[in-house]
């Protein structure tokens, strides 16, 4: 039907709800205040080493409160922010424990390294994998929208696209990292290294919703290299451990383990 500019405009002023913003500068804040814990001094001046943890956390939890009640507007829901603000809270040292043993595998696998120091400022996969930590325990409570608002801030900062409900392991190295794409329901094992241009895909969408909550993306077992560009799409797709996929393969069926994969060939 059509209508006029003064109609639609009309329309939609009587359909406007009143809501708090998602604000951009609120979400930078909290993802600051989370780095600031784990990696305290690699972005601002610690003064007082007795007040910059419970100042940190304190800002970290006012952020993350806003957020919550920023969603519960958007999505008129009744969530439980406190208990959820602590829950997170409870879950940093965790957190922290993951992303060391992420430092350790790009540390120990990348020769142009030179110290972890320059991998944590300076490495756009660290920081993509950084964000994915935080936003898979949120997505693991229940938290809705935020956890793929942080993930496409990552996205948008360095070019890597984890969703947060995909499950990956310990020891993760993104090496260059743009491009890659890891999906909803993919599974990563332990010391698994992705180069550029990476994904781990849906074999089809077309029936759309009705795939949602159906296991839609590939499994990666432990000690898996895959090189750059490499495909590996489906739900039923599992690569075994200790493969290594060249450059460009496409892959669509599972891989046994311990072999060599160029172009969809296997080499034992």
């Amino acid at each position: 039907m059509s209508q006029t500019i003064e109609e639609w405009i009309s329309f939609k002023k009587t359909n406007l709800c009143e809501m708090q913003m998602l604000k951009k500068e609120v979400v930078h804040e909290f993802i600051a205040s989370v780095w600031g814990v784990l990696f305290p001094g690699f972005s601002d001046e610690i003064l007082d080493k007795n007040t910059y943890f419970e100042l940190k956390i304190n800002g970290l939890k006012k952020n993350l409160t806003l957020l919550i009640h920023s969603i519960e507007q958007m999505l008129k829901i009744n969530l439980d922010k406190e208990e959820i603000v602590e829950a997170f809270v409870q879950k940093l040292p965790e957190i922290d424990a993951l992303l060391i043993t992420d430092l350790d595998a790009i540390y120990d696998g990348d020769p142009a390294s030179n110290s972890k120091a320059e991998i944590i400022l300076c490495y756009p996969g660290f920081y993509a994998i950084f964000i994915y930590r935080i936003a898979h325990v949120l997505a693991k409570m229940g938290v809705p929208l935020l956890p793929r608002v942080l993930s496409e801030e990552a996205h948008s900062r360095t070019g890597i696209d984890i969703h947060p409900s995909a499950t990956i392991g310990h020891h993760f190295f993104i090496d260059h990292g743009t491009g890659i794409v890891i999906g909803e329901t993919t599974i990563i094992g332990n010391y698994v290294k992705l180069y550029q241009g990476v994904t781990l895909g849906a074999l089809s969408l077309k029936a759309g919703q009705k795939l949602k909550g159906s296991k839609r993306h590939p499994t990666i077992l432990d000690h898996v290299t895959i090189y750059s560009e490499a495909s590996i799409f489906g739900g039923e797709t599992i690569i075994g451990p200790n493969v290594t996929i060249g450059s460009n393969a496409f892959i669509t069926s599972s891989v046994p383990g311990n072999c060599i994969i160029t172009n969809d060939k296997k080499k034992v």
